[in-house]
């Protein structure tokens, strides 16, 4: 009775609007769930429990896919943790402290370091958040813009990073063409990519926030955790304390070999799982990879090099590596429980046909040969709308660039074509990074140890300003259907509106 219906769109929006009300997350997924589950069952409560946990939480906890995820978390906070006792990140304190000299240059440290790390957005969020952290501090930035620029660089980066698990999963979902080469074609149509960058750079050279990111500026509502470099005589204690001793030996070197090792090891992970040796080009492997698996593989290793090596040159004993291990998989149990929750939310609407529903609509708007100069615009909040509903970037655009592609009849030399599977990108970016239920959002929060409510509000306003300006592009490019046009007009139009945002602001101080 309710599926495959704007019923089917209940469940989500009933969790983030309370997560957005009561600013508690758990209870607002919670009871997102519980109401998927009463609808599915169309009100029988024995037959909705069973459906929430059965086919629900137990079926995505035993995904392959998300099982991987949730070990790669695991391992990262390991070596996040073990890199912070060892020193490493101390040592980048200092030494940033000599180098990164204000705010501004605090934060655009942390972009470049995001845009680096483009492999993955997981990856990005967790290992940007943990280097940085202490820099912003030390200058003064919010953690929930330090959230934000986190949140603002992973999935855009990747999004147009031919070489990413994100163009390796949207190849996957191309049939009936070349999908690299499809992906390559729509990067320059990725409006909402390049014009959150530049909304991020605008804004930090222009030294002006607005909405509640400027509240939280203003206030610092999270306390910088590091108010001065640490000196090696501050640094003491004993290691059955509640909050073990940070190394007095760690050098900047043990910051960045985990880091470089989880690069490496990742990226080969990848591509071994793409069928790399054996023999499969470097561009194919990465368009078959099992981002999952491959992050798992590469993370497991680079963990090992790490312990190795910080017990080869004695920043910490056999004994101190072991106990940050678990210390590690405890920082990580927040973000693991907002994400099995999430997951089972979208789990309730994909049972409801929710996804089916929104393709149903994209496709009656796709024959309509009247309004096909809108179709990109249309597709961009569509699939913004999906996104942020499932809280799934992947599965919206794994969902919709089958029904474009096949809309256009795999004519890869149409740019309309080009265009709208751009849009369907973007709009999944979109919608992913507003979301409060997205697991890229989660890892942002995580990564910048914010409270998750606050960075999504934080940041909310700031994505919808880039969206908005988005879908005007979308609707200038079907009509000009040239980026060399569309997109310098786009980041123009950016510029204009956050300068006119700054005016008022000042107006108003």
């Amino acid at each position: 009775m309710f599926a495959n219906s704007l019923w089917a769109l209940l469940p989500p929006i009933i969790a983030i609007l309370l997560a957005l009300i009561t600013k508690e997350v758990y209870s607002s997924l919670i009871i997102g769930i519980v109401a998927g589950g009463l609808l599915y069952a169309e009100f029988n409560p024995v037959k909705a429990l069973n459906h929430i946990l059965k086919d629900g939480m137990i079926a995505q906890l035993s995904d392959p896919w998300n099982v991987g995820i949730l070990i790669f978390l695991v391992i990262l906070g390991s070596v996040v943790m073990l890199m912070n006792r060892a020193g490493g990140s101390a040592a980048f304190g200092r030494w940033a402290s000599t180098h990164v000299k204000s705010k501004t240059g605090a934060q655009l440290a942390t972009i470049a370091l995001g845009v680096l790390i483009f492999i993955d957005d997981y990856f990005n969020c967790l290992t940007v958040g943990s280097v940085m952290r202490p820099v912003t501090d030390r200058h003064n930035v919010s953690r929930e813009k330090l959230s934000y620029l986190i949140d603002a660089t992973a999935a855009p980066v990747c999004i147009i990073a031919p070489i990413s698990s994100w163009a390796a999963a949207v190849t996957g979902f191309v049939v009936g063409t070349n999908g690299l080469a499809l992906f390559i074609k729509a990067i320059p149509y990725n409006f909402y990519a390049f014009l959150t960058f530049t909304m991020m750079l605008v804004i930090i050279f222009g030294k002006f926030d607005y909405g509640p990111m400027k509240r939280a500026e203003k206030g610092l509502e999270v306390k910088p955790v590091i108010d001065k470099v640490p000196d090696e005589s501050s640094i003491t204690g004993a290691e059955d304390q509640p909050n073990p001793p940070i190394s007095s030996k760690g050098k900047v070197i043990h910051l960045v070999f985990p880091i470089v090792a989880l690069i490496i090891c990742c990226v080969i992970g990848m591509i071994y799982t793409g069928g790399f040796f054996k023999g499969e080009s470097f561009a194919d492997a990465f368009a078959n990879a099992d981002a999952s698996v491959g992050l798992v593989l590469g993370s497991s290793v680079a963990l090992c090099l790490t312990l190795l090596f910080y017990l080869i040159t004695r920043v910490l004993d056999f004994k101190e590596c072991m106990n940050a291990i678990p210390e590690g998989f405890k920082s990580m149990v927040p973000a693991i429980l907002i994400l099995t929750l999430a997951w089972t939310l979208k789990s309730m609407t994909d049972s409801l046909g929710a996804a089916e529903y929104v393709a149903s609509l994209v496709e009656k708007v796709a024959e309509n040969g009247m309004v096909m100069n809108f179709l990109p615009a249309f597709i961009f909040i569509i699939g913004a709308g999906l996104a942020f509903a499932t809280g799934t970037s992947w599965g919206t655009f794994g969902l919709l660039i089958p029904i474009v592609v096949s809309a256009f009849h795999s004519d890869i030399s149409n740019e309309l074509m080009i265009i709208s599977i751009s849009a369907c990108m973007a709009g999944a970016v979109c919608g992913d990074h507003c979301s409060p239920i997205s697991d890229t959002t989660i890892m942002a929060s995580a990564g910048g140890e914010c409270e998750h409510i606050k960075h999504v509000s934080t940041q909310l306003p700031y994505a919808l300003t880039v969206a908005a300006v988005s879908a005007v592009g979308y609707v200038f490019a079907g009509f000009v259907r040239s980026w060399m046009i569309s997109l310098p007009v786009s980041i123009a139009a950016m510029v204009v509106v956050l300068l006119i945002i700054r005016s008022t602001q000042q107006e108003t101080d």
